[in-house]
């Protein structure tokens, strides 16, 4: 990654969202972010203190950074919820990626991050749901109908292969026919009209919501459930009903992180495992049949750095991309 190109000749590359979707696949992300859970377990990849703040302008920043010093990646995504975005038309979420070279400070390389992030959340809440489901899970409910509740159930299916059935409850308890059409064919999928009941009869539970309070109560879920948590991202948030993480087995992304912002925040003496010692063989588990098992996202900084690392060798080697003068 370390440029050794003059000062006067350096230049920067700038990639946006149109270009990221089209350099981007979902097995792609994949492999990149099973790599960052690897290296994050290995310590060989490091994440830094996170920023999350909100604005008074109603939204909240965040910044996450990290490097991975043996493959000279260093970086950050600033990124962050602006809802007022909704009444301007555009999207609430935003991220920009941007890796810098280690040996020199420099930029080299800023990228829309909105599909990175979306796309590296899904692929690492699929990652939880191999390695913590039940086998043979056919039924699935989903808390959300949006960008992120889209691209989690994509890569549930994907990688699920034994569901069936879908129940979901978006935020008006409607009938959502745009989310419906997206998986039509792959799964069977309704609008669940009991929150709590879907949530009983379910092998696994997906939380994709903003993250305002509990969304069921806590002798919904039943034994053998897992649920992969996506919402908690910031203190103060939660989606889980109190008293469910002591109950359950729980597998967070980072154990620092997930105790000052996901939904182990909540109850941050909870034992925990992190996902990428499973990954990577650091550490076992054997589902027992009663199990609950939790995964708490937070979100980590290198599956950032890893996917952008990807988009930069493969904007290089497809001459995709504004690339400007940027002498120093």
């Amino acid at each position: 990654m370390t440029s050794s190109i003059a000062p006067a000749d350096a230049r920067l590359l700038l990639l946006d969202k149109k270009q990221v979707d089209a350099l981007l696949s979902h097995d792609d992300v994949l492999g990149a972010v099973r790599e960052a859970f690897v290296l994050h377990s290995g310590r060989e990849g490091r994440v830094f203190p996170v920023v999350r703040e909100a604005l008074g302008t109603g939204g909240v920043f965040g910044i996450k950074s990290g490097d991975v010093q043996a493959q000279g990646l260093l970086g950050f995504k600033a990124a962050g919820f602006w809802p007022a975005n909704r009444q301007r038309g555009g999207e609430p979420h935003q991220a920009t990626i941007m890796l810098i070279d280690p040996a020199t400070g420099r930029p080299l390389c800023v990228i829309d991050g909105n599909t990175v992030t979306t796309v590296r959340t899904g692929a690492a809440g699929g990652l939880g749901l191999q390695r913590l489901a039940r086998a043979g899970s056919t039924r699935l409910c989903i808390f959300g109908t949006g960008v992120q509740a889209r691209i989690q159930l994509d890569f549930a299916l994907r990688l699920i292969t034994s569901l069936r059935e879908v129940l979901y409850i978006g935020a008006n308890g409607e009938r959502n026919a745009a989310f419906e059409a997206r998986f039509a064919g792959r799964c069977s999928i309704a609008p669940a009209h009991d929150r709590n009941a879907a949530v009983a009869e379910s092998d696994i539970v997906i939380t994709a919501t903003p993250g305002a309070g509990a969304l069921f109560e806590l002798d919904a879920v039943r034994p053998g459930t897992h649920l992969n948590c996506v919402g908690a991202d910031t203190r103060g948030k939660r989606e889980l009903p109190e008293g469910l993480l002591e109950r359950a087995r729980l597998f967070v992304d980072d154990r620092m992180q997930a105790r000052q912002i996901g939904e182990t925040q909540w109850a941050p003496d909870t034992e925990c495992v992190e996902l990428g010692d499973l990954l990577s063989g650091k550490a076992a588990f054997e589902r027992a049949p009663q199990d609950i098992t939790v995964f708490d996202m937070t979100g980590l900084a290198l599956q950032d750095l890893t996917v952008a690392r990807l988009l930069h060798a493969r904007a290089a080697e497809t001459q995709t991309g504004t690339r400007i003068a940027w002498p120093w």
